[in-house]
């Protein structure tokens, strides 16, 4: 398959009675993002529910329709995370239909507090400054205030948590925490159809940002690291991502991200011995994307996810003893030990 064939609109079955739907992210690099439709009787529950915009919405009816569905036929969504391409949707189809949405409980510090009064990048501004970042605060200028969204960011009906089984009619899913690439993300299990729906926690052509999200944890990379060898410590299942084909391994590719960061860390350190002394100056110094673009080649919504993903790779040096970090006029500087 085509690295974007995955995206094409309309169902693919990818095992009995589950759905993938591609749904569209316009005007992002990402193309689109993948739900995942689970029959449920005479119902359907979704996993995830894309972006609130009108293209998604259309998206989602046309698929619907080719499986003899609609909107209404959906009687809840279970959220992998807070992200906007992942939640939105759901929040915005309850207000019409009622349908449920569950999310796991570890988002509730970032949908609580600015996210819930719709200004959910401001909080950013700041991580962004003390990342040494205020070249890229400047260019997201009026963005950093985005206008309110009214009627998409609000409380899920029920918080999910580790463990928790969901029983549906022909299938029973079981709820794994994933902190990292938010702290609150969840991983959906069906050991008996031997299906992972991953969100992204793995995802198969990328690596998932780490460090964007409104309330950041300690150690966001530390987490990650240790969600994957929780997910390579199980049976190895297909792979159905939010982004991305459906993938026979997921072990596979746990080992790839496992062994990315590995490298990563240690071009971070080698950055460092460079003279960079703060994330920013660290970001401009490494390679992004399978192109080893220079961060000035990135839009700015991708060089804000690359410095603070570069601030939890440095957080996670200082962790394990090989950096030691000092904040200096409100911008922290880390060097080698």
């Amino acid at each position: 398959m085509a690295r974007t064939e995955w995206a094409d609109p309309g169902p693919v079955e990818v095992a009995a009675g589950v759905h993938r739907i591609p749904l569209p992210l316009p005007h992002d690099a990402l193309h689109a993002v993948n739900v995942y439709a689970i029959e449920d009787g005479d119902r359907l529950v979704l996993i995830d529910s894309g972006w609130a915009l009108r293209e998604s919405r259309e998206a989602l009816t046309a698929a619907l329709h080719h499986l003899d569905r609609d909107l209404r036929d959906i009687s809840r969504f279970l959220v992998t995370h807070i992200h906007r391409d992942h939640y939105t949707q759901a929040v915005a189809l309850r207000r019409e239909f009622g349908n449920r949405v569950a999310l796991g409980i570890g988002e509730q510090p970032s949908l609580s507090g600015e996210l819930l009064a719709g200004k959910p990048l401001r909080q950013y501004a700041d991580k962004l400054l003390s990342c040494g970042a205020k070249v890229v605060v400047d260019r997201i200028g009026k963005a950093i205030e985005v206008t309110p969204e009214p009627g998409v960011w609000e409380e899920p009906d029920e918080w999910l948590s580790e463990g928790q089984e969901i029983r549906l009619t022909d299938r029973t899913l079981r709820v794994v925490e994933t902190p990292g690439h938010t702290q609150g993300h969840v991983v959906f299990v069906d050991e008996t159809a031997g299906l992972l729906f991953a969100g992204d926690h793995v995802l198969p052509h990328i690596t998932p940002s780490i460090g964007f999200e409104a309330k950041l944890p300690e150690q966001p990379l530390r987490d990650y690291l240790g969600s994957l060898k929780t997910v390579r410590a199980m049976p190895d299942l297909r792979l159905l991502p939010a982004h991305g084909s459906v993938s026979e391994s997921t072990h596979e590719r746990v080992d790839e991200l496992l062994d990315h960061h590995e490298r990563r860390l240690d071009a971070i350190a080698a950055a460092l011995t460079a003279g960079a002394a703060n994330a920013y100056e660290v970001a401009r110094l490494i390679g992004w994307t399978r192109r080893e673009r220079h961060l000035d080649e990135l839009d700015v919504f991708n060089q804000m996810l690359a410095v603070m993903e570069t601030g939890a790779h440095l957080d996670l040096l200082v962790l394990r003893g090989r950096a030691r970090s000092e904040t200096l006029d409100g911008v922290v500087h880390y060097g080698l030990l």
